[in-house]
């Protein structure tokens, strides 16, 4: 049975300008994820990952080509428009989490809602849920300083959620972490994947954590060399 893949990418082209010279980082690259799936993007420096990213989750537009996500050609979406679907479809996680330091963590969750006509009651109602869900419903009155790595970027994971979008962009989530700090937030990611049916597409140069996708690609010079499927 084929899967309608959630996210196309079709002919894009994505280069800069260095100097004189105009570098390439994708030509006519093609690309489909399907819905509910994890992918791990791996690759050296450079290879366009976190490009990738930006393009699926409208922060970068293709200078020729298409982006489509759940049907919607999102490289044609007004500025407005954009804003709009994603804070409604994409959560974005980093890996120096961007938490606000004079916000608790509940309220740093709570921020993306503040773009939403929610009121007030429902959106800390919804934020204490993220809180709950990725564990840290103890440390929701704490600043980000009086939290560990592995807590912050749990946070990080709480406000991507919060406004519950289908789709979770992962840039080296674990790149900061400890060992067991990270495996806290890659079981946390694969919960979000196999409970909730997150699409989740993470960038990560660790193959242990890529190893809990079910599917690692590699980016090399703009171009995928391989397809790894996990082992159940």
């Amino acid at each position: 049975m084929t899967v309608d893949p959630h996210i196309v990418l079709r002919d894009v082209r994505m280069s800069y300008r260095r100097g004189r010279q105009d570098v390439v980082i994708f030509e006519g690259l093609r690309f489909d994820i399907p819905s509910g799936s994890f992918t791990a993007l791996m690759g050296p420096s450079g290879s366009g990952k976190t490009t990738l990213l930006n393009l699926i989750g409208g922060l970068d537009r293709p200078q020729a080509g298409t982006v489509e996500v759940g049907g919607v050609a999102v490289n044609r979406l007004s500025e407005s428009a954009l804003a709009r679907w994603r804070a409604s479809h994409i959560g974005f996680v980093f890996q120096f989490y961007n938490l606000m330091p004079v916000l608790t963590a509940q309220e740093n969750v709570e921020l993306p809602l503040l773009l939403t006509k929610l009121g007030k009651a429902e959106r800390r109602k919804r934020a204490a849920a993220a809180m709950e869900l990725v564990g840290l419903s103890d440390r929701a009155a704490h600043k980000p300083s009086e939290l560990s790595g592995g807590q912050q970027q749990r946070v990080a994971i709480a406000r991507a959620i919060v406004s519950d979008p289908p789709i979770i962009l992962a840039d080296e989530p674990t790149g900061d972490l400890d060992r067991e700090s990270a495996g806290e937030v890659l079981r946390l990611l694969q919960l979000l994947n196999q409970d909730l049916r997150k699409t989740i597409v993470m960038v990560t140069h660790d193959r242990t954590a890529a190893g809990c996708a079910g599917t690692i690609l590699q980016l090399e010079k703009g171009e995928f060399r391989a397809a790894v499927e996990r082992a159940a």
